[in-house]
C-alpha cells in the first residue's frame, strides 16, 4: 500500500474516532440548570465594568417588548472566566466574552450540559469585542429564544389537558398545562385561565372570517376584533370594557403558526373605568383553507409580580398550536 494511502486513512480512523469520543463524551453530560431567560455572563470584571459589559447590557437586558413596566430580555449574572467551571458551566445558555489574539464568534450546542446554547465571542481588544457583540447580538439572542422556548414547552409537556371539546368544534389544539382550567366553552370562542397567586393568567381562541383582517391594515384591524371580542365575551363588572390599552402603541410583527402566515401583537390592555391592566400576546393566523383568522391571546392579569416569564409561557404554549 502507498505512503500516502496509508496517511490518508490514518487521518480518516483519527477523525472518525475523535467525532465519536465526542459524541459519547456529550451522551453523559450532565442535565442542564437554570431558570427561564436566567443567562450566564462569563467576562473578566474589567470588562464587564467597562465598554464592554454596557454593550452586553445594551442587547441582552434590553426591554422585554410589549410589557407594562420594563424587564429586561434576560436576568444576568457575570461571573469572571476562571470561576467558569464544575457545576457553574452547567446553565441552560451563556454567554463567553474575552479578550483573545484574534476575532471569533461561535455558537456552542450541549457544550458543558445538556440541553445547553452557549454564545463565545473573543476578539483582541474590548473596542473589537463591543462592535462584535453590537454584530451579532440578534443572532445570539435568536439562539437563546428558541432554547428558552423549548425547554418551556418541555416543562409544560410534563401535565397537559386535553382539548376534545376545543379541536373538535374549532379544529384547534395546542399543548397546555393541566394547571389552566376551561373558563368558557363555546362554539367558536374559548378562554382557560389559571390561578396565580395574585392574579391569573389567560388564553384564549377565537375565530373571525377571512375578511375581518386585512394585509394592508393589519393593525387596526386586529385590535379592532380584540377589543370586540373582548368587550363583548370576557365578564367584567358594571358597564367596564376589555379592551387595548390606548397610551401605549403595540408590537406588530410577522411570524408562522403551524406553517401559516400569522401577524404577532404584543401590547396592553385595560379594563376601562377601573384599575386593571396587563400585557398580552396575540396571534392573528391565517387559515384561508377555512375561509377564517384563528386568534390566539394570551394575557396576564398579576399587579403584584414581575410579569416577563408569565408571558413566555403563554406564548411557548400558543407556538405548540396545530390547526386542521
Amino acid at each position: 500500500m502507498k505512503p500516502f494511502y496509508i496517511f490518508f486513512i490514518s487521518i480518516l480512523v483519527a477523525f472518525t474516532s475523535c467525532n465519536q469520543n465526542k459524541k459519547e463524551g456529550k451522551a453523559f453530560l450532565p442535565n442542564s440548570v437554570g431558570n427561564i431567560n436566567s443567562l450566564q455572563v462569563v467576562t473578566p470584571n474589567e470588562l464587564w465594568r467597562g465598554e464592554v459589559g454596557e454593550t452586553i447590557r445594551e442587547y441582552f437586558a434590553a426591554p422585554a417588548d410589549g410589557l407594562p413596566q420594563d424587564e429586561p430580555l434576560y436576568s444576568m449574572n457575570q461571573l469572571p472566566p476562571e470561576t467558569f467551571e464544575g457545576f457553574v458551566r452547567n446553565n441552560r445558555i451563556f454567554l463567553y466574552v474575552d479578550i483573545g489574539e484574534e476575532d471569533r464568534v461561535s455558537l456552542l450546542t450541549d457544550e458543558f450540559a445538556k440541553p445547553q446554547t452557549g454564545a463565545m465571542i473573543l476578539a483582541p481588544t474590548p473596542e473589537r469585542l463591543s462592535e462584535l457583540i453590537s454584530e451579532y447580538a440578534p443572532r445570539i439572542i435568536e439562539s437563546f429564544y428558541k432554547s428558552e422556548i423549548k425547554e418551556r414547552q418541555r416543562r409544560t409537556a410534563v401535565s397537559t389537558r386535553k382539548l376534545d371539546s376545543m379541536k373538535h368544534k374549532m379544529g384547534v389544539s395546542f399543548e397546555i398545562s393541566s394547571a389552566y382550567r376551561q373558563a368558557i366553552d363555546q362554539d367558536t370562542f374559548y378562554w382557560f385561565r389559571k390561578d396565580l397567586k395574585d392574579g391569573t393568567t389567560n388564553i384564549m381562541v377565537y375565530q373571525v372570517p377571512l375578511d375581518a383582517i386585512r394585509d394592508s391594515t393589519a393593525m387596526s384591524d386586529i385590535l379592532y376584533v380584540r377589543d370586540s371580542i373582548g368587550s363583548k365575551l370576557l365578564p367584567v363588572e358594571d358597564d367596564d370594557l376589555f379592551i387595548t390599552e390606548k397610551a401605549y402603541s403595540p408590537f406588530l410583527f410577522n411570524t408562522t403558526i403551524d406553517g401559516k402566515q400569522a401577524y404577532e401583537t404584543r401590547g396592553t390592555w385595560e379594563v376601562t373605568n377601573a384599575y386593571m391592566a396587563g400585557p398580552f400576546i396575540n396571534y392573528a393566523v391565517k387559515d384561508e383553507k377555512n375561509n377564517r383568522w384563528v386568534i390566539l391571546e394570551g394575557w396576564t392579569y398579576a399587579p403584584a409580580v414581575r410579569k416577563r416569564n408569565i408571558q413566555f409561557e403563554l406564548e411557548s404554549i400558543l407556538l405548540t398550536t396545530k390547526i386542521e
